[in-house]
């Protein structure tokens, strides 16, 4: 999806969405390709570890949505994406604000820092216990929210896809919505922005 939509904005639509000088070369995005790629094996470790918790029981995961019903199912996803959406943001905080953390993982993604340096394949570019560590949240919420399983599995989908759609620059202006174009902010800040879905927090 990421090369798709790189085609798309880079080329297809080229000067449309961004001007020229903010569209990253080709050797900036290979190497975030490469950092990306390198960390991918580490990545599939947490959602395979977790399935295996899922498979014996260990979480309160449930397997159809009707075992509790429409109402709590919707009431139990709302209270899950809350608790990802705050965990993902004290992480994140945290890795900024810890300096050894910062330092020895999420430098590692920060080096994407201008606005011509930052591709949708920059939201895979990281550390991968960096990219572990942020994801935790939604493997933690297994343990304390029921939660139905293939809503799981897609919100994990749907974090790959937004973590690229953040970082392709384009601001979709909807607050509060953490569109690109607050997420840029918070990469050529080094601040604000923390969250993942939203600005709230």
């Amino acid at each position: 999806s990421g090369f798709l939509w790189c085609f798309y904005i880079y080329y297809l639509k080229r000067n449309v969405f961004l001007p020229k000088d903010a569209i990253p070369s080709n050797d900036a995005m290979l190497k975030q390709i490469y950092v990306a790629m390198k960390a991918m094996p580490w990545y599939t470790l947490l959602p395979t570890v977790s399935e295996y918790m899922v498979e014996n029981g260990w979480t309160k995961c449930y397997p159809g949505i009707l075992e509790f019903g429409l109402v709590p199912y919707l009431a139990y996803m709302a209270i899950y994406l809350v608790f990802v959406e705050f965990g993902i943001y004290w992480m994140h905080r945290e890795l900024h604000d810890i300096k050894p953390l910062y330092k020895y993982l999420h430098a590692t993604h920060h080096i994407y820092n201008k606005q011509n340096t930052l591709s949708p394949f920059a939201g895979l570019a990281f550390n991968p216990i960096d990219g572990i560590l942020q994801a935790l949240p939604h493997v933690l919420a297994l343990f304390i929210i029921p939660t139905h399983f293939r809503t799981h599995i897609a919100f994990l989908f749907l974090e790959a896809i937004w973590t690229a759609n953040i970082h392709d620059c384009i601001h979709g202006k909807l607050w509060p919505v953490m569109g690109a174009g607050y997420h840029t902010i918070h990469h050529t800040t080094y601040r604000h922005n923390y969250g993942h879905y939203t600005i709230w927090i």
